[in-house]
């Protein structure tokens, strides 16, 4: 049997192409894709803006159902039974377990997490990543069954935005009571509101987009400030403190991927707390930053590359039980078929749909 793939030739340019559907190994699993989505990071690739990827099999947010097992692969990360047919999510990212890296338990930088991303579809097992019909799944991957509450719409974006949010919380250590601050409020802003108002935090979300604003009080947001209302850094910081007793607040979350918003970022936080930055993730974006105002405040700054592979068990279960509190199918507003998968990658470039998602014809 065949499946399709999707592969970028070079910026802007795709083709799909055939290849014999491969056997997983021993401890890997094929899947047969059901949705993915598209991540600004593929956005990043796809307009050339990447310092070395020029070409290759993208796409990563994504959920499939078991095609085929390989020997000795009986269950998921956390033990569960698995069989043909189970729907599934995996990390997008390998976990070698032997790097300095993972021997160090910092599994989220793992020196070989992007073994096999990206690379070109001639090369076997072809299927490296989720714009394809199938994907493979290899030993050091963690896997994880989907809950049957949990709809395909909502389940292929939980291993990126909110798996990485939920680890950036907890490394922070977010507190009942406490006060957070969200700078940006796109797909991993909205996820970051909904885990902060479950851990019983007061959330602030800051975005200059009035609809954007409105999903983050269906996302749990207690208030939001509106740049085009506060339209300076100094006026934003004014009314964060005015929300938290003249304080600042205890968290801030950087999830914008604006340099600017990193140095706005400490002015917002209160003394003594914690700031998480994970939306800035491509080198050589400069912004000034008051390296002596951070020292004078005490602030702990938390960078946030990936995650622990076991958050994506979290996240799941975070979704089972709150499905039905939170709209997280209204994130994806474009729905593409496999055929148009150029036509996603442009719109969203283009940003004419927040979070494009691809579905595939039986």
């Amino acid at each position: 049997m065949k499946g399709k793939v999707a592969e970028m030739k070079q910026p802007e340019k795709m083709e799909v192409e055939n290849y014999d559907l491969p056997r997983p190994e021993k401890g890997a699993m094929l899947l047969k894709v059901r949705r993915t989505n598209v991540c600004g990071s593929e956005i990043h690739i796809w307009k050339g803006h990447h310092p070395t990827k020029k070409q290759g099999v993208l796409g990563h947010e994504m959920v499939g159902e078991i095609a085929e097992l390989g020997e000795g692969t009986l269950t998921d990360f956390s033990g569960e039974e698995i069989k043909v047919g189970d729907r599934i999510t995996s990390t997008y990212f390998q976990t070698c377990r032997k790097c300095a890296m993972c021997r160090k338990g910092a599994f989220n930088l793992c020196e070989n997490a992007y073994e096999f991303w990206n690379k070109p579809a001639a090369e076997a097992p072809h299927f490296h990543g989720s714009f394809a019909s199938h994907y493979y799944v290899h030993p050091d991957v963690y896997f994880y069954k989907v809950p049957d509450n949990i709809p395909d719409k909502v389940a292929a974006s939980a291993n990126c935005a909110l798996s990485q949010v939920y680890f950036g919380l907890e490394r922070a250590d977010l507190k009942y009571g406490e006060s957070v601050v969200i700078q940006g409020a796109g797909g991993l802003g909205l996820n970051a509101a909904a885990v902060a108002k479950e851990k019983g935090a007061i959330v602030i979300v800051i975005d200059g987009v009035a609809p954007r604003l409105e999903n983050a009080k269906k996302f749990g947001a207690d208030h939001v400030i509106d740049m085009n209302e506060y339209s300076t850094p100094e006026e934003r910081a004014e009314r964060v403190k005015e929300l938290t007793d003249g304080e600042g607040a205890d968290v801030g979350m950087e999830l914008s991927g604006v340099p600017a918003a990193f140095q706005e970022g400490i002015h917002l936080v209160a003394s003594g707390g914690r700031y998480v930055s994970i939306g800035n993730i491509s080198p050589g974006q400069m912004t000034e930053f008051d390296p002596g105002l951070m020292t004078r405040k005490s602030i702990t700054i938390y960078p946030i590359v990936r995650y622990h592979p076991w958050f994506l068990k979290k996240s799941l279960d975070f979704l089972e039980q709150n499905i039905e509190k939170y709209p997280f199918e209204d994130m994806i507003d474009g729905e593409f078929d496999f055929k148009n998968i150029q036509e996603a990658l442009d719109q969203s470039a283009a940003r004419k749909v927040n979070r494009a998602s691809i579905t595939f014809e039986e």
